[in-house]
Protein backbone atom coordinates (compact mmCIF):
# COMPACT_ATOMS: atom_id res chain seq x y z
CA UNK A 1 0.00 0.00 0.00
CA UNK A 2 1.04 3.55 -0.64
CA UNK A 3 1.31 5.77 2.24
CA UNK A 4 3.18 8.32 1.42
CA UNK A 5 0.89 10.92 2.04
CA UNK A 6 0.82 9.62 5.60
CA UNK A 7 4.66 9.60 6.14
CA UNK A 8 4.54 13.16 5.19
CA UNK A 9 1.62 14.16 7.08
CA UNK A 10 3.56 12.57 10.43
CA UNK A 11 6.73 14.09 9.46
CA UNK A 12 4.51 17.37 9.50
CA UNK A 13 2.98 17.25 13.02
CA UNK A 14 6.56 15.90 14.46
CA UNK A 15 7.68 19.94 13.88
CA UNK A 16 4.86 20.90 16.18
CA UNK A 17 3.76 17.76 18.43
CA UNK A 18 5.67 16.31 20.50
CA UNK A 19 6.62 12.89 18.56
CA UNK A 20 4.10 13.39 15.77
CA UNK A 21 1.37 12.18 18.22
CA UNK A 22 -0.58 13.31 20.93
CA UNK A 23 -1.02 10.33 23.02
CA UNK A 24 2.20 7.47 22.53
CA UNK A 25 -0.21 4.58 22.07
CA UNK A 26 -0.40 6.28 18.26
CA UNK A 27 3.32 6.15 17.50
CA UNK A 28 3.69 2.68 16.37
CA UNK A 29 6.91 2.27 18.44
CA UNK A 30 6.43 -0.83 19.42
CA UNK A 31 6.28 -2.01 15.15
CA UNK A 32 8.03 0.70 13.77
CA UNK A 33 7.78 2.71 10.38
CA UNK A 34 5.38 5.98 10.33
CA UNK A 35 1.72 5.76 12.16
CA UNK A 36 -1.15 6.12 9.58
CA UNK A 37 -3.38 9.72 9.88
CA UNK A 38 -6.85 8.72 9.43
CA UNK A 39 -8.97 11.16 6.98
CA UNK A 40 -12.87 9.37 8.23
CA UNK A 41 -14.12 6.71 9.77
CA UNK A 42 -17.66 4.95 8.99
CA UNK A 43 -19.43 1.16 10.37
CA UNK A 44 -16.28 -0.97 10.83
CA UNK A 45 -13.78 1.30 8.26
CA UNK A 46 -11.35 3.38 8.95
CA UNK A 47 -10.24 5.56 5.56
CA UNK A 48 -6.50 6.83 5.53
CA UNK A 49 -5.53 10.15 3.63
CA UNK A 50 -3.57 8.13 0.84
CA UNK A 51 -7.58 6.41 0.54
CA UNK A 52 -6.80 3.24 1.61
CA UNK A 53 -9.63 1.19 3.76
CA UNK A 54 -8.80 -0.58 6.61
CA UNK A 55 -11.05 -3.24 8.58
CA UNK A 56 -10.60 -1.30 12.11
CA UNK A 57 -9.66 -3.61 15.09
CA UNK A 58 -8.82 -0.65 17.39
CA UNK A 59 -12.16 0.89 17.69
CA UNK A 60 -10.77 4.29 18.71
CA UNK A 61 -9.28 2.08 21.38
CA UNK A 62 -12.54 0.11 22.37
CA UNK A 63 -15.28 3.20 22.57
CA UNK A 64 -16.76 2.34 18.98
CA UNK A 65 -18.22 -0.99 20.10
CA UNK A 66 -21.50 0.13 17.74
CA UNK A 67 -18.78 0.88 14.74
CA UNK A 68 -18.23 4.80 13.52
CA UNK A 69 -21.14 7.00 12.59
CA UNK A 70 -23.23 4.73 14.48
CA UNK A 71 -26.91 6.86 13.23
CA UNK A 72 -28.66 6.90 16.18
CA UNK A 73 -25.39 8.08 18.23
CA UNK A 74 -24.91 10.67 15.23
CA UNK A 75 -28.22 12.21 15.63
CA UNK A 76 -28.22 12.49 19.44
CA UNK A 77 -24.80 14.26 19.44
CA UNK A 78 -26.25 16.85 16.60
CA UNK A 79 -29.27 17.43 18.29
CA UNK A 80 -26.75 18.41 22.02
CA UNK A 81 -24.32 20.52 19.79
CA UNK A 82 -27.85 22.49 18.54
CA UNK A 83 -28.08 23.61 21.72
CA UNK A 84 -24.61 24.38 23.09
CA UNK A 85 -21.59 22.23 23.76
CA UNK A 86 -20.71 23.19 27.70
CA UNK A 87 -22.98 25.02 29.78
CA UNK A 88 -20.90 24.58 32.86
CA UNK A 89 -24.24 24.15 34.53
CA UNK A 90 -26.10 20.86 35.20
CA UNK A 91 -28.40 19.29 32.31
CA UNK A 92 -30.66 16.68 32.62
CA UNK A 93 -28.30 14.72 29.79
CA UNK A 94 -26.09 14.44 32.73
CA UNK A 95 -28.93 12.62 35.44
CA UNK A 96 -30.33 10.60 31.97
CA UNK A 97 -26.79 8.68 31.53
CA UNK A 98 -26.12 8.02 35.36
CA UNK A 99 -29.62 6.41 35.55
CA UNK A 100 -28.86 4.42 32.59
CA UNK A 101 -24.82 3.41 34.04
CA UNK A 102 -26.67 2.70 37.64
CA UNK A 103 -29.08 0.72 36.34
CA UNK A 104 -26.93 -1.36 34.23
CA UNK A 105 -24.41 -2.56 37.14
CA UNK A 106 -25.64 -3.56 40.23
CA UNK A 107 -22.08 -2.60 42.27
CA UNK A 108 -22.70 1.45 41.36
CA UNK A 109 -25.27 3.78 43.25
CA UNK A 110 -23.87 6.68 42.26
CA UNK A 111 -21.86 7.86 39.73
CA UNK A 112 -19.92 10.80 38.66
CA UNK A 113 -18.76 12.58 35.50
CA UNK A 114 -15.14 13.36 34.50
CA UNK A 115 -13.42 13.69 30.77
CA UNK A 116 -11.49 10.97 31.47
CA UNK A 117 -10.28 7.85 32.25
CA UNK A 118 -7.00 9.18 34.07
CA UNK A 119 -9.66 11.65 35.85
CA UNK A 120 -11.89 8.65 36.73
CA UNK A 121 -9.26 6.45 38.12
CA UNK A 122 -7.29 9.09 40.07
CA UNK A 123 -10.38 10.39 41.34
CA UNK A 124 -11.23 6.94 42.50
CA UNK A 125 -8.17 6.37 44.19
CA UNK A 126 -8.32 9.62 46.10
CA UNK A 127 -11.68 9.26 47.41
CA UNK A 128 -10.83 5.46 48.82
CA UNK A 129 -8.10 7.28 50.53
CA UNK A 130 -10.56 9.99 51.80
CA UNK A 131 -12.94 7.09 52.85
CA UNK A 132 -10.92 5.28 54.53
CA UNK A 133 -8.29 7.40 55.81
CA UNK A 134 -5.49 5.46 54.62
CA UNK A 135 -2.51 6.11 52.12
CA UNK A 136 -1.30 2.84 50.94
CA UNK A 137 -2.89 1.57 47.29
CA UNK A 138 -2.40 -1.83 45.38
CA UNK A 139 -2.07 -2.02 41.66
CA UNK A 140 -0.82 -4.79 39.47
CA UNK A 141 1.93 -4.95 36.79
CA UNK A 142 0.68 -4.77 33.83
CA UNK A 143 -2.88 -3.16 34.25
CA UNK A 144 -2.54 0.20 32.98
CA UNK A 145 -4.77 2.80 35.22
CA UNK A 146 -4.06 6.04 33.43
CA UNK A 147 -1.11 8.95 33.86
CA UNK A 148 -1.59 9.18 37.31
CA UNK A 149 1.74 9.72 39.12
CA UNK A 150 1.29 7.93 41.69
CA UNK A 151 -0.09 4.58 38.88
CA UNK A 152 3.25 5.28 36.87
CA UNK A 153 4.50 2.32 38.54
CA UNK A 154 6.53 -0.78 37.61
CA UNK A 155 6.85 -4.05 38.94
CA UNK A 156 10.12 -4.83 40.98
CA UNK A 157 12.10 -8.41 42.33
CA UNK A 158 9.61 -8.44 45.04
CA UNK A 159 6.13 -8.86 45.65
CA UNK A 160 6.19 -6.47 48.42
CA UNK A 161 8.46 -3.76 46.21
CA UNK A 162 6.97 -0.32 46.70
CA UNK A 163 6.08 1.28 43.15
CA UNK A 164 9.53 2.74 41.28
CA UNK A 165 8.44 5.41 39.17
CA UNK A 166 8.58 4.35 35.28
CA UNK A 167 8.41 7.85 33.96
CA UNK A 168 10.97 10.87 34.41
CA UNK A 169 8.91 14.08 35.88
CA UNK A 170 6.90 11.95 38.43
CA UNK A 171 8.84 12.08 42.13
CA UNK A 172 9.65 8.74 44.14
CA UNK A 173 7.76 10.37 46.83
CA UNK A 174 4.12 10.31 44.69
CA UNK A 175 4.95 6.21 44.17
CA UNK A 176 5.99 5.48 47.53
CA UNK A 177 2.47 4.67 48.80
CA UNK A 178 1.67 2.60 45.89
CA UNK A 179 2.38 -1.00 45.91
CA UNK A 180 2.72 -3.42 43.06
CA UNK A 181 1.93 -7.15 42.70
CA UNK A 182 2.19 -9.64 39.83
CA UNK A 183 -1.65 -10.34 38.20
CA UNK A 184 -3.08 -13.45 39.35
CA UNK A 185 -0.19 -14.12 41.99
CA UNK A 186 -2.79 -14.93 44.87
CA UNK A 187 0.26 -16.01 47.44
CA UNK A 188 1.92 -12.08 46.60
CA UNK A 189 -1.51 -11.23 47.42
CA UNK A 190 -1.92 -13.04 50.76
CA UNK A 191 1.22 -11.74 52.00
CA UNK A 192 0.68 -8.52 51.46
CA UNK A 193 -2.35 -8.36 53.22
CA UNK A 194 -1.14 -10.47 56.11
CA UNK A 195 1.73 -7.69 56.40
CA UNK A 196 -0.21 -4.78 56.04
CA UNK A 197 -4.18 -4.96 55.57
CA UNK A 198 -4.68 -2.75 57.73
CA UNK A 199 -2.88 0.48 55.89
CA UNK A 200 -4.08 -0.57 52.57
CA UNK A 201 -6.62 1.94 51.44
CA UNK A 202 -7.76 0.22 48.19
CA UNK A 203 -6.99 -2.15 45.23
CA UNK A 204 -6.69 -1.33 41.90
CA UNK A 205 -6.82 -3.50 38.72
CA UNK A 206 -8.53 -4.55 35.40
CA UNK A 207 -11.14 -7.11 35.76
CA UNK A 208 -10.14 -8.44 32.40
CA UNK A 209 -6.80 -6.59 31.27
CA UNK A 210 -6.14 -4.96 28.04
CA UNK A 211 -3.19 -3.23 28.59
CA UNK A 212 -0.39 -5.83 28.70
CA UNK A 213 -2.56 -7.93 25.79
CA UNK A 214 -5.79 -9.55 26.64
CA UNK A 215 -5.13 -11.30 30.14
CA UNK A 216 -8.09 -12.85 31.93
CA UNK A 217 -8.33 -12.94 35.79
CA UNK A 218 -7.79 -16.65 37.26
CA UNK A 219 -11.15 -17.02 39.83
CA UNK A 220 -8.87 -17.85 42.77
CA UNK A 221 -7.51 -14.97 42.18
CA UNK A 222 -10.77 -12.26 42.08
CA UNK A 223 -12.18 -14.27 45.13
CA UNK A 224 -9.42 -13.64 47.40
CA UNK A 225 -8.98 -10.26 46.01
CA UNK A 226 -12.78 -9.85 47.24
CA UNK A 227 -12.07 -11.58 50.22
CA UNK A 228 -9.22 -10.31 51.75
CA UNK A 229 -10.27 -6.65 50.76
CA UNK A 230 -13.35 -7.05 52.80
CA UNK A 231 -11.64 -8.44 56.01
CA UNK A 232 -9.17 -5.38 56.10
CA UNK A 233 -11.81 -2.78 55.32
CA UNK A 234 -9.56 -1.52 51.69
CA UNK A 235 -11.67 -0.58 48.85
CA UNK A 236 -11.32 -2.62 45.65
CA UNK A 237 -11.80 -0.77 42.79
CA UNK A 238 -12.13 -2.19 39.45
CA UNK A 239 -10.84 -0.19 36.34
CA UNK A 240 -13.82 -0.93 33.68
CA UNK A 241 -12.46 1.89 31.25
CA UNK A 242 -12.31 -0.28 28.92
CA UNK A 243 -14.35 -3.06 29.67
CA UNK A 244 -17.10 -1.49 30.56
CA UNK A 245 -20.23 -1.99 28.47
CA UNK A 246 -17.82 -3.90 26.44
CA UNK A 247 -17.71 -7.48 27.65
CA UNK A 248 -21.40 -6.99 28.98
CA UNK A 249 -24.14 -4.55 29.36
CA UNK A 250 -22.90 -4.49 33.01
CA UNK A 251 -19.01 -4.81 32.44
CA UNK A 252 -16.56 -7.47 33.11
CA UNK A 253 -18.50 -7.84 36.60
CA UNK A 254 -21.14 -8.85 35.53
CA UNK A 255 -19.42 -11.51 33.13
CA UNK A 256 -17.56 -13.17 36.09
CA UNK A 257 -20.02 -12.35 38.73
CA UNK A 258 -17.64 -9.95 41.09
CA UNK A 259 -19.06 -6.77 42.68
CA UNK A 260 -16.30 -4.20 43.78
CA UNK A 261 -16.82 -1.10 46.09
CA UNK A 262 -16.12 1.47 43.32
CA UNK A 263 -15.92 1.39 39.64
CA UNK A 264 -14.03 3.67 37.01
CA UNK A 265 -15.95 3.70 33.18
CA UNK A 266 -14.92 5.70 30.29
CA UNK A 267 -14.84 4.83 26.20
CA UNK A 268 -17.79 3.51 25.64
CA UNK A 269 -20.39 5.68 27.82
CA UNK A 270 -18.93 8.56 25.84
CA UNK A 271 -20.07 6.79 22.35
CA UNK A 272 -16.88 8.25 21.14
CA UNK A 273 -16.34 11.72 23.05
CA UNK A 274 -13.65 12.54 25.36
CA UNK A 275 -15.53 10.75 28.73
CA UNK A 276 -14.73 9.12 32.49
CA UNK A 277 -16.84 8.22 35.51
CA UNK A 278 -16.63 6.55 38.92
CA UNK A 279 -19.30 4.82 40.86
CA UNK A 280 -19.94 2.75 43.32
CA UNK A 281 -21.43 2.04 46.81
CA UNK A 282 -23.49 5.30 47.74
CA UNK A 283 -21.60 5.49 51.34
CA UNK A 284 -18.89 5.68 49.67
CA UNK A 285 -19.50 7.99 46.82
CA UNK A 286 -21.28 10.60 49.25
CA UNK A 287 -17.85 11.76 50.74
CA UNK A 288 -17.06 13.65 47.27
CA UNK A 289 -17.83 17.26 47.28
CA UNK A 290 -20.41 18.63 47.60
CA UNK A 291 -22.00 15.87 49.47
CA UNK A 292 -18.52 15.07 51.68
CA UNK A 293 -15.02 16.51 52.26
CA UNK A 294 -13.54 14.74 49.54
CA UNK A 295 -12.60 17.21 46.47
CA UNK A 296 -12.96 16.61 43.03
CA UNK A 297 -14.23 18.75 39.71
CA UNK A 298 -13.83 19.31 36.27
CA UNK A 299 -15.48 22.08 33.83
CA UNK A 300 -16.28 19.96 31.13
CA UNK A 301 -17.27 17.24 33.25
CA UNK A 302 -21.22 16.07 32.19
CA UNK A 303 -21.00 18.30 28.93
CA UNK A 304 -23.69 17.85 27.12
CA UNK A 305 -21.92 16.48 23.60
CA UNK A 306 -20.60 13.48 25.21
CA UNK A 307 -23.80 12.75 27.72
CA UNK A 308 -26.03 12.81 24.71
CA UNK A 309 -23.74 10.24 22.49
CA UNK A 310 -23.12 8.21 25.54
CA UNK A 311 -27.03 8.06 26.26
CA UNK A 312 -27.86 6.91 22.68
CA UNK A 313 -25.02 4.39 22.63
CA UNK A 314 -26.17 2.69 25.74
CA UNK A 315 -29.67 2.78 24.45
CA UNK A 316 -28.93 0.97 21.68
CA UNK A 317 -26.92 -1.26 23.64
CA UNK A 318 -29.48 -2.14 25.98
CA UNK A 319 -32.14 -2.73 22.79
CA UNK A 320 -30.25 -4.85 21.17
CA UNK A 321 -27.96 -6.65 23.36
CA UNK A 322 -25.22 -7.63 20.76
CA UNK A 323 -23.29 -9.06 23.46
CA UNK A 324 -23.59 -12.95 22.34
CA UNK A 325 -23.06 -11.97 18.98
CA UNK A 326 -19.78 -10.36 19.48
CA UNK A 327 -18.39 -13.07 21.06
CA UNK A 328 -19.82 -15.74 18.21
CA UNK A 329 -17.51 -13.51 16.18
CA UNK A 330 -14.71 -13.68 18.64
CA UNK A 331 -15.43 -17.35 18.89
CA UNK A 332 -15.41 -18.00 15.03
CA UNK A 333 -12.20 -15.68 14.96
CA UNK A 334 -10.47 -17.39 17.46
CA UNK A 335 -10.79 -20.83 15.76
CA UNK A 336 -9.54 -19.18 12.65
CA UNK A 337 -6.55 -17.53 13.55
CA UNK A 338 -5.36 -20.58 16.37
CA UNK A 339 -5.37 -22.72 13.09
CA UNK A 340 -3.83 -20.68 11.03
CA UNK A 341 -0.83 -19.70 13.58
CA UNK A 342 -0.42 -23.96 14.05
CA UNK A 343 -0.83 -24.79 10.46
CA UNK A 344 1.77 -21.78 10.07
CA UNK A 345 4.41 -23.69 12.73
CA UNK A 346 4.44 -20.56 15.32
CA UNK A 347 4.55 -20.70 18.76
CA UNK A 348 1.64 -18.69 20.10
CA UNK A 349 -1.23 -17.62 22.78
CA UNK A 350 -4.55 -16.20 21.92
CA UNK A 351 -6.25 -15.03 24.39
CA UNK A 352 -9.90 -13.96 24.14
CA UNK A 353 -12.85 -12.48 26.53
CA UNK A 354 -16.18 -11.80 24.54
CA UNK A 355 -15.36 -9.22 21.78
CA UNK A 356 -11.67 -8.11 23.15
CA UNK A 357 -8.61 -10.10 21.98
CA UNK A 358 -5.03 -10.64 21.28
CA UNK A 359 -2.84 -13.15 19.58
CA UNK A 360 0.43 -13.51 21.30
CA UNK A 361 3.75 -14.74 19.75
CA UNK A 362 5.07 -16.86 22.66
CA UNK A 363 4.65 -20.68 23.82
CA UNK A 364 4.01 -19.79 27.77
CA UNK A 365 0.65 -18.82 28.51
CA UNK A 366 -0.04 -15.39 29.05
CA UNK A 367 -1.17 -14.94 32.72
CA UNK A 368 -0.03 -11.95 33.84
CA UNK A 369 2.97 -8.92 32.55
CA UNK A 370 6.28 -11.44 33.36
CA UNK A 371 4.62 -14.12 30.83
CA UNK A 372 3.45 -10.88 28.92
CA UNK A 373 7.13 -9.90 28.25
CA UNK A 374 7.81 -12.77 26.90
CA UNK A 375 6.64 -12.58 23.59
CA UNK A 376 8.75 -12.34 20.12
CA UNK A 377 7.79 -8.73 19.57
CA UNK A 378 9.56 -8.51 16.14
CA UNK A 379 7.52 -11.06 14.80
CA UNK A 380 3.89 -8.93 16.18
CA UNK A 381 5.98 -5.97 14.09
CA UNK A 382 6.05 -8.19 11.18
CA UNK A 383 2.62 -9.63 11.54
CA UNK A 384 0.80 -6.08 12.03
CA UNK A 385 2.47 -4.52 9.07
CA UNK A 386 1.64 -7.72 6.95
CA UNK A 387 -1.62 -7.88 8.21
CA UNK A 388 -2.15 -3.81 7.75
CA UNK A 389 -0.78 -4.14 3.86
CA UNK A 390 -3.75 -6.80 3.20
CA UNK A 391 -6.68 -4.15 5.17
CA UNK A 392 -6.14 -5.16 8.34
CA UNK A 393 -6.03 -2.12 11.26
CA UNK A 394 -4.91 -3.92 14.36
CA UNK A 395 -2.81 -2.46 17.57
CA UNK A 396 0.34 -0.99 16.99
CA UNK A 397 1.64 -2.73 19.97
CA UNK A 398 1.94 -6.86 21.31
CA UNK A 399 0.34 -5.38 24.48
CA UNK A 400 -2.46 -3.86 24.09
CA UNK A 401 -6.45 -6.10 23.10
CA UNK A 402 -7.77 -5.58 19.60
CA UNK A 403 -11.48 -5.18 19.65
CA UNK A 404 -14.82 -6.08 17.41
CA UNK A 405 -17.83 -4.06 17.55
CA UNK A 406 -21.23 -4.89 16.03
CA UNK A 407 -20.69 -2.75 12.57
CA UNK A 408 -18.77 -5.96 11.33
CA UNK A 409 -19.73 -9.50 9.87
CA UNK A 410 -18.87 -12.72 9.65
CA UNK A 411 -17.57 -11.71 6.02
CA UNK A 412 -14.91 -9.35 8.18
CA UNK A 413 -14.17 -12.06 10.33
CA UNK A 414 -13.90 -14.70 7.39
CA UNK A 415 -11.65 -11.80 5.52
CA UNK A 416 -9.67 -11.32 8.75
CA UNK A 417 -8.77 -14.79 8.76
CA UNK A 418 -8.15 -15.10 5.42
CA UNK A 419 -5.13 -12.18 6.25
CA UNK A 420 -3.73 -14.22 8.61
CA UNK A 421 -3.34 -17.02 7.11
CA UNK A 422 -1.41 -15.39 4.71
CA UNK A 423 0.51 -13.10 7.10
CA UNK A 424 1.29 -16.10 9.46
CA UNK A 425 2.88 -18.26 6.81
CA UNK A 426 4.68 -15.48 5.76
CA UNK A 427 6.56 -14.34 8.95
CA UNK A 428 7.30 -17.97 9.92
Amino acid sequence: MNRSRSAAAHERAGRVIPGGVNSPARAFGGVGGSPITIARADGPYLFDIDGNCYLDFIGSWGPMILGHNHPAVLEATIAAMRNGSSYGAPCELETELAELVVEAVPSIEMVRFVSSGTEATMSAIRLARGFTGRDLIVKFAGCYHGHVDSLLVSAGSSALTHGVPSSPGVPKGCTDDTLVLRYNDVPGLRELFQAQGNAIAGVILEPVVGNMGLVPPTAEFRKELRRLTQQHGAVLIYDEVMTGFRLAYGGAQEVLGDSPDLTALGKIIGGGYPVGAFGGRADIMKKILPAGPVFQAGTLSGNPIAMAAGVATLRELKKTSPYSRLDAMGAKLEAGIRQAAADAGLPFQFNRVGSMWTLFFTATPVVNYDTAKMCDTKRFGRFFWAMMDRGIYLPCSQFEAAFLMTAMTDDHVNKTIAAAQDTLKAIA
